[in-house]
This record gives C-alpha cells, structure tokens and sequence, in this order.
C-alpha cells in the first residue's frame, strides 16, 4: 500500500487508490459491490487525475460528488478543490469516509463535508457547491443530473460519468439518434458535451459496457412565460411516441389534435415533424403557444 502522506510543494502528487487499497477498504467494511446501487470502484489513480483535470475544478471552488463510495474520486477533488460535499447514500460506506480522510489526506479533513442521503432527495446541502464531478450508475443518472441542476442553481459547471450510451443521451443535439428526453431536459439547464470515454478495466467490479464523460456548462433557460413543468411536460408528450409527427403525438396533452396543430403553428414548427429535431426553446415556444391560448 502507498503511504497515505500528502505531498508538499514541489514534491510528487498525493497518492491516489489503487486496485489493493480499494479492495482493502473494502474487505475492512465488509462491502461487496452491489448491481443495485450501481457499484463500480475506481483502481486507477490515473483515471482519477484525467477526470479531475477534465472537469477544469478551480482551487476556490466548492465540488458537489454524489455517490463518493470508498473515495477514490474525493480524494483527488480534495487536492483540486477548495472543498468537497459527498453524498452517499450508503450508511456503511458513509461510515468509513471521514476516516479515509483523515488517513490520507489529513490536511483536508475539514474541507470535507458528508451527507448521508440520497441525493435524488437532496435539496439542501451544508455548502453551496460550485460543481459537481460524480460517477453515477446509469439507473439514477439521468435524474440525480436533472435534479440536481434544478435544486442547486449555484453549480455552474460540472462533469459526470455515466454508461457510454447516457452519455450519448445526454449530450445529443437536435437530429441525432440518441437525441431524446435526456437531451432536451438537460439543455433547459445547460449545454452538456461528451468530453472522453473511459473503459471497462478501470473499475473493480468491471462493468460490462464502457463509460462516458459528459461535461457542462451552466446557462440560462429559454426566455418564455412559460414554466419549467410546461415545458417539461410538452417534452416528455413528444417522446412519448417517437415515430408520431408532433402533431399527433402532442393530441392527448394539448387536448385534441387540431389544438395541437394550432400550437405549433403558433410556435412556427411543422406539425408534421418529430420531437428529435426540434430544440429547447422551440418546445418552450410550444407550452407557451398553449398556455397563451
């Protein structure tokens, strides 16, 4: 095991986990990786590095991680960051955190802030984060991202690692394949960009399927008088049924299909055209289109 001693300046970096520690820490706890919560242990410190450099963490800023497990990724933000908020929902590994801290990065200890909870439920934080860096199972990643943005307007930038295919989801535009209700949201909030793929063999367990790194960057909504939920709900009405025109797969929320047609008439889009190629604010312009009657 490297000795968990923080570097001084002009030394070599802190270490960083390897496969042993992380199997170590584990053994110590009694934790088994579980498919259910989406476990997948980072060995590389490597990895670590490059998603910390990705993410462009500047050192007076304050990281939002969510699910930090046995640490691997928090102690590389700690040497980035002025401060880190983890978010683990697992009592035993939330247990063991603070004293891997403490072990390995001493100096830090009080620039690390737990809490224990899920973070789809999160909607306080006892810092207000500037980002978020996070490895999240594919399952909640979608949401935890959307949550998240829309609850802690403070982040303003971010990198999350997620299945290669969420990945694709989340930063598609207009036109492409993957392009769907992940898209969209996501670009109420911000502009996301898939920024890496990482593969399989970083990771203890090994996962099945290569993981992507999505970046983003804060920026404001749409202009409209229109509300998020409206907008929303056009969203998820338009993929619904993806081979519909958006004439008929907006029937049912606009209430018949000659409503339907009317608002996109309104909103200048063809009605004869389909959700996956039409942008945020053209959606936006559709719930405004309604609610203006």
């Amino acid at each position: 095991m490297t000795e968990p001693t923080p570097a001084a300046p002009g030394t070599a970096p802190a270490p960083l986990f390897g496969a042993s520690d992380i199997r170590r820490l584990a053994e110590e706890i009694g934790v088994r990786p579980t498919k259910t919560l989406g476990q997948n242990f980072v060995i590389d410190g490597n990895t670590i590095r490059r998603i910390v450099s990705v993410a462009g963490i500047g050192p007076a800023e304050t990281v939002l991680e969510i699910g930090p497990g046995l640490g691997s990724l928090t102690l590389g933000l700690l040497d980035a960051a002025k401060a880190v908020v983890a978010v683990e929902i697992d009592p035993v590994l939330a247990a063991k955190l603070p004293e891997t801290i403490r072990e390995w990065r001493p100096d830090a200890v009080g620039d690390f802030h737990l809490v224990l909870a899920d973070a789809m439920k999160v909607t306080e934080l006892p810092v207000e984060p500037t980002a978020i860096v996070a490895n999240l199972p594919y399952n909640v990643a979608v949401p935890v991202v959307l949550h998240l943005l829309q609850h802690f307007p403070s982040l303003q930038h971010g990198l999350v690692m997620v299945q290669d295919e969420v990945a694709d989801r989340l930063a598609a535009g207009p036109g492409s394949k993957t392009y769907g209700v992940p898209s969209v949201k996501a670009a109420w909030y911000s502009s996301m960009r898939k920024a890496g793929v990482i593969g399989m063999n970083v990771f203890w367990p090994a996962p099945k399927i290569n993981s992507g790194l999505v970046a983003f960057t804060r920026r404001e909504p749409p202009v409209t008088t229109a509300t998020r939920e409206q907008v929303f709900a056009v969203i998820d009405a338009a993929f619904a049924q993806r081979r519909k025109t958006l004439r008929a797969a907006l029937a049912g929320w606009a209430g018949s299909a000659a409503e339907a047609e009317r608002c996109l008439l309104v909103a200048g889009i063809d009605p004869t055209a389909r959700g996956e190629v039409i942008d945020i604010a053209a959606f936006a312009r559709i719930a405004e289109a309604r609610e203006a009657g």
